[in-house]
C-alpha cells in the first residue's frame, strides 16, 4: 500500500511539473509574441510617421480661411517621391528662421519650375498672363507685391508659393522666404483631423 502511495504521489509530482513546464513554455511563448507584436507596431508606426503622413499644427493666420490657427493636420510625405508638387498644393517647408518659434511654414505654391512669377496691379502673372483660377486667396486683390513687383524667373526646382490670407502672409514675395525648392518640401497637406467639425480632406 504505501508502495502504490508513493508511485501514485511520484506520478501526480510529475504531472504537476510536466503542467508547470508547459505553463512556463506556454508563458515564454505568449512574453515573445507580445514583443514581436510591439516591434512590429512600432516599426509601422515609425515608417508611417517618417515617410507616409506626419501631424502638424497651423500656427498663425496666414493660410485663413483655408486653414485657421490651432488646426492640426496630417501631412502627406509620400506623394511626392512619385510625382512633382503641382500648382495650388499646399505644402509645408522650413522657414527662414533657422531656430524660430514657428520654423516651418505651410503655404500654397503658385509658381512652378521655370515659371516667370509677377504681381501686378493686384494680380498674380504667370510667364505675362494673369492667373485666372487663382481663387483661393482672401482677397481679390493683392496690396503687397514684394520682390514679385518686376518679374520673378524661377529656377528649374523653384516654387513662388503664397500664403491664402495674402495681407498677413510672409512668404515667397519676401526676400528671406524667396522661392522655395524642391528639396525643401517635406509634404502636402492632406487631412484636417481637428477640430472634428471640419474633419475631412483638404483640397
Amino acid at each position: 500500500m504505501a508502495r502504490r502511495a508513493r508511485k501514485n504521489q511520484e506520478v501526480t509530482l510529475g504531472r504537476r511539473q510536466r503542467r508547470r513546464k508547459e505553463q512556463r513554455r506556454k508563458n515564454v511563448k505568449e512574453v515573445i509574441g507580445t514583443i514581436l507584436y510591439l516591434v512590429i507596431l512600432c516599426t509601422i508606426v515609425y515608417f508611417i510617421l517618417h515617410y507616409v503622413g506626419q501631424r502638424t499644427v497651423v500656427r498663425g493666420d496666414s493660410m485663413d480661411t483655408t486653414l485657421s490657427d490651432g488646426q492640426n493636420l496630417i501631412m502627406d510625405k509620400l506623394s511626392y517621391r512619385f510625382h512633382e508638387p503641382e500648382r495650388y498644393d499646399i505644402v509645408i517647408f522650413p522657414g527662414p528662421e533657422e531656430y524660430g518659434e514657428h520654423p516651418y511654414y505651410i503655404k500654397r505654391i503658385i509658381g512652378l519650375p521655370g515659371e516667370t512669377v509677377q504681381i501686378k496691379k493686384g494680380k498674380v502673372y504667370i510667364n505675362g498672363k494673369k492667373l485666372k483660377s487663382d481663387i483661393y486667396g482672401i482677397t481679390d486683390y493683392i496690396d503687397e507685391a514684394g520682390v514679385a513687383k518686376s518679374a520673378q524667373k524661377l529656377g528649374k526646382d523653384e516654387y513662388f508659393c503664397l500664403g491664402d490670407n495674402r495681407p498677413v502672409s510672409y512668404d515667397s514675395r519676401y526676400e528671406e522666404v524667396g522661392p522655395v525648392h524642391r528639396s525643401q518640401i517635406i509634404g502636402k497637406v492632406w487631412i484636417r483631423i481637428w477640430p472634428l467639425n471640419k474633419f475631412g480632406k483638404v483640397s
